[in-house]
């Protein structure tokens, strides 16, 4: 393994359904990827799967996949590894929780359903003041709220509420909230926060100013995705390597953070929440000059398809162009061995908005691989992988396969 670089490239919710304004496509079958389809078809492609069946926990189990952890033995909540990147430590009782804000619509017939899961994407900024206004109304005791980043934040519970049951608001999107609401020992209080929020934010200053504008706007709190505190086998011990983590998601930072790895701060770019590509690119060849591992997290083709499939293909047309086509570049430049792997944190069904267990495709490149005069005539998307790739049921095992010499 001494000498040869290893990049886990992740695109977050890069898989998806064929959709109906596409003709029948994928997103990934409509997108430009030239990058990306030229390691399908120079390098290997196949399917794989991130998440079991029945999976809830979508976020959790698959950044443990993507890192090469059996997420059925080392089992977690994405609440719990999000505190870990914020430097919120958990004891033994703690429970976490996501808080994300949301938008909450009433139909015709009475019926209070889930809107729009991201809250109308309000700032980060604006964000923290709508939380300091509903922490300050409705968390009382043992209750800590931490800010994130737009919609998403963390909620601490010392103590309390060891056998709660939540449930994610993506799965409930235009569904009726009441049969999902958190339910099992300390519900009550975690409901009663929950109300207390809304009334907060139906009438705040900043939510109306934004309604006034024609923007969507939070008038919900959504509390799920509970879990306690945690702990991994570093990679290190694992796999005999020293690595790093490039990510925005507090998902994989938390992750990465328990697995051992060094966590890289990149700043965002302009039009916050929109990442620097390149310049995560470019901390990502300076990472690989000290280090022989990476995972590079890319959000924005999940965050992007959250029912838009143009949004989505605009997100993974980026990805290819700013990401990897500089990165394959950069690997080229400095010469040596490497190998590259791409593959989706779990597949996006973005025309029903929400995260589904089925096989996704993934490619992996090798620095040998450039020398080949010819190529297969295959892409990178489901369908090609499909019929041409092979399969690899468990996604768990081709980071092993990836750093086995």
């Amino acid at each position: 393994m001494a000498g040869m670089k290893c990049v886990v490239l992740v695109g977050d919710g890069l898989a998806d359904d064929p959709v109906g304004s596409l003709g029948g496509k994928t997103p990934l079958e409509v997108a430009r990827t030239p990058n990306l389809d030229r390691m399908a078809s120079r390098g290997i492609l196949g399917l794989t799967r991130t998440l079991p069946p029945g999976t809830a926990m979508a976020g959790a189990t698959a950044s443990l996949a993507v890192l090469g952890y059996d997420p059925v033995r080392f089992h977690g909540s994405c609440s719990a590894f999000e505190a870990v990147a914020r430097g919120v430590v958990l004891e033994p009782g703690d429970l976490a929780f996501r808080l994300d804000l949301v938008t909450l619509e009433r139909r015709e017939d009475g019926m209070l359903v889930m809107g729009d899961v991201t809250g109308g994407r309000p700032s980060t900024a604006d964000a923290r003041v709508l939380l300091e206004d509903v922490t300050r109304a409705t968390a009382g005791d043992s209750i800590e709220v931490h800010p994130g980043v737009g919609y998403r934040h963390l909620l601490v519970w010392r103590g309390g509420g060891q056998g709660v049951q939540t449930t994610p608001p993506r799965l409930i999107a235009g569904e009726p909230v009441a049969p999902a609401l958190p339910h099992g020992p300390g519900a009550e209080r975690l409901r009663a926060m929950m109300d207390g929020a809304g009334d907060v934010l139906r009438v705040h200053p900043l939510c109306e100013a934004r309604r006034a504008r024609g923007e969507g706007a939070p008038n919900a709190i959504w509390l799920w995705g509970e879990g306690g505190r945690r702990t991994l086998p570093a990679m290190r011990d694992r796999f005999g390597v020293e690595g790093a983590v490039i990510a925005a998601a507090d998902l994989v930072r938390g992750l990465g953070k328990l697995a051992g790895l060094r966590v890289v701060d990149v700043p965002p770019g302009e039009g916050e929440p929109h990442p620097n590509l390149r310049a995560e690119v470019d901390s990502a060849l300076q990472v690989l000059d000290e280090r022989d591992f990476l995972l590079l997290h890319v959000a924005a083709p999940d965050d992007g398809g959250t029912g838009d499939a143009q949004r989505k293909i605009e997100a993974i047309e980026r990805l290819d162009e700013e990401m990897l086509g500089p990165l394959l570049e950069g690997l080229r430049a400095r010469g040596g061995q490497w190998r590259v792997m791409v593959l989706a944190h779990h597949p996006t069904a973005c025309g029903k908005r929400t995260r589904a267990a089925d096989a996704e495709p993934f490619a992996v490149y090798v620095s040998s691989h450039e020398e080949r005069n010819r190529a297969v005539k295959r892409s990178y998307h489901e369908r090609d992988a499909r019929e041409q790739g092979i399969f690899i049921p468990e996604a768990h095992t081709l980071v092993e396969r990836l750093l086995r010499v």
